[in-house]
């Protein structure tokens, strides 16, 4: 199953850290939020990334183009252009990059991809937030469920998405970012089944405010609740508190050694 990362948007919060780099590039450890993310997914055995890109795409172009340049010590031969590698810790990871344009929308980011997921189930998440999910069971989960699309909820402090679930954990309200926070909200971690495509009509599709809803009402929409650690990237001060988290060496999403 691939793993659909959302990294084309603006990171307008984070404008200290995303004036000339995306956001999901911004570090936390020296490693960026992006590859922190995709360690989680990687831990499970899940190692095939679509990466849905927009503004300053190319600098996460750039990124993986030179990924051994930054990951491991070599040595330049100029005269002879030649590289050796010395130690080579890379993934085993296989990341197809996609230009999905840097005004399309959340929806419109995945519908633009549609060709590279061969109409299989794929998973989802945001490019800068990190939890300690447990992928294998999320995946069961969706599967036990038969439903179109599964929803990782969590409980957090700040105010977020908001989705309200029936005894089955069927979704019955998705509201992005109301004003009541006290109850389970959208983090991420979707898993969602190829039929997802026809309820997104192009690039002006949020998939928050238009797929989601519309799904909640066809009972089409299940979440998975998460009791653990989630923490998103939206501000300096949350960049803070995650490489705050770091450097305690005991970091809760830090799930691979």
């Amino acid at each position: 199953m691939k793993v659909v990362i959302l990294c084309g948007g603006l990171g307008t919060r984070l404008r200290e850290e995303t004036e000339f780099r995306p956001k999901p590039l911004v570090e936390i450890g020296g490693k960026p939020i992006l590859w922190h993310i995709m360690k989680i997914y990687s831990y499970y055995g899940y190692n095939e990334f679509i990466l849905c890109l927009g503004y300053k795409g190319y600098v996460i172009k750039e990124y993986f183009s030179n990924y051994l340049l930054h990951q491991s010590d070599v040595t330049i031969d100029i005269k002879n252009d030649k590289i050796n590698v010395h130690h080579n810790p890379t993934e085993p990871w296989q990341v197809t990059l996609v230009d999905t344009g840097e005004d399309t929308m959340t929806g419109g980011r995945i519908k633009r991809i549609k060709k590279y997921l061969h109409n299989d189930a794929f998973m989802l998440t945001y490019g800068d937030g990190v939890a300690d999910v447990n992928i294998n069971r999320l995946i069961s989960f969706h599967k036990s469920h038969k439903k179109l699309v599964t929803v990782t909820s969590t409980q957090p402090r700040g105010k977020f998405g908001n989705l309200k679930t029936d005894k089955k954990n069927i979704v019955k309200v998705f509201q992005e970012k109301p004003t009541d926070n006290s109850v389970w909200v959208n983090a991420g971690f979707f898993v969602m089944e190829p039929g997802v495509l026809d309820y997104i009509d192009g690039d002006n599709t949020i998939l928050e405010k238009k797929t989601l809803a519309e799904l909640t009402r066809k009972s089409e929409l299940v979440a998975f609740k998460h009791k653990g650690f989630w923490k998103p990237m939206d501000t300096l001060r949350d960049k803070i508190e995650l490489e705050s988290l770091w450097n305690s060496r005991t970091p809760p999403w830090k799930i691979w050694k």
